[in-house]
């Protein structure tokens, strides 16, 4: 179940997981871009347990973009940008559901340095395996 330290699978898996985090961090979009670049050089032989922290973390960044960004702006446009409220309600819900993404993606980084599979609950693609 576990892989060994050295596996190449297990270091493409860090760094998958490492640039989710660095996107909802560090520098967005700059990260995402990175892991656009991490996912062409992707092939069929990139393993296993690569491939699936890889495919989860495009997955979760693009349900992060849509989460954060997209309800962001609805709330505000039906709300009204004069609202308190709308505003309130913005920044309540962006800091509850970026938390949640970034205490994900910290689980899955751990679960990448462990060698093991993992999967973001609710916005992550297809079984663990």
């Amino acid at each position: 179940m576990f892989s060994p330290p050295d596996d190449p699978g297990r270091r493409f898996a860090v760094i998958a997981e490492s640039l989710y985090l660095a996107n909802l961090l560090i520098a967005p979009g700059v990260a995402f871009l990175g892991l656009l670049c991490l996912w062409r050089r992707a092939d069929v032989r990139t393993l296993p347990l690569a491939r699936q922290h890889l495919r989860q973390t495009l997955a979760a960044s693009l349900w992060a973009g849509v989460l954060l960004v997209g309800l962001s702006a609805i709330i505000l446009l039906v709300g009204g940008f004069a609202s308190m409220w709308s505003w309130f309600a913005v920044i309540l819900y962006f800091i509850v559901f970026h938390s949640t993404l970034v205490l994900c993606g910290m689980v899955g980084l751990s679960r990448a340095l462990a060698g093991q599979p993992y999967r973001f609950p609710l916005v992550g693609p297809g079984d663990p395996t």
